[in-house]
């Protein structure tokens, strides 16, 4: 595997069947990891209905790991009835230090990154355009360009404090 995409469900905070598809992880709002359908080696080949589909044009070495929350999200001032929760938020970054780990994946820009940033940065596939992650209702502070960054810093310092 060669990266992670970190997503939010833009459903209520627990998986539900379709999502548990889509996604190698969910986090729920409690902090809870539920594995999905597929494993991450499922997507090393991406073979039609054998792999999880989180990320258009991305998915192929890619670990699909998604914060089941944001239902409803407008704007900052709109996140919905199911915003991400500081615990659920946090739980997926320890998490992610150690699929990095698991994976051998270094924390980099190229290599764990959220499906907003992944989007910006293939402009001609189906992930161009989409917003998760552009809002951390926990961390509101964090501004939408900014928030890949502080998700890799999140990780970094759980790698370091593990």
């Amino acid at each position: 595997m060669k990266r992670i995409i970190i997503h939010w469900t833009a459903g209520g905070y627990y998986p539900n069947a379709h999502e548990l598809e889509c996604y190698h992880f969910l986090i729920d709002k409690d902090g809870h990891i539920h594995n999905g359908k597929f494993k991450p080696e499922n997507n090393e080949i991406c073979k039609p209905g054998q792999y999880a589909a989180h990320t258009g044009g991305g998915n192929t070495g890619s670990i699909g790991v998604a914060l089941c929350a944001m239902n409803g999200f407008k704007t900052r001032t709109n996140a919905g009835k199911y915003p991400i929760t500081a615990e659920q938020f946090e739980a997926a970054m320890k998490f992610c230090a150690e699929l990095t780990q698991k994976y051998n994946i270094n924390v980099t820009p190229n290599t764990v990154m959220t499906h907003y940033e992944f989007g910006l940065n293939n402009p001609k596939t189906s992930s161009a355009g989409k917003i998760d992650i552009i809002y951390l209702p926990p961390y509101s502070w964090v501004a939408q360009g900014d928030i890949g960054a502080f998700i890799r810093s999140k990780i970094k310092w759980y790698l370091a404090n593990q």
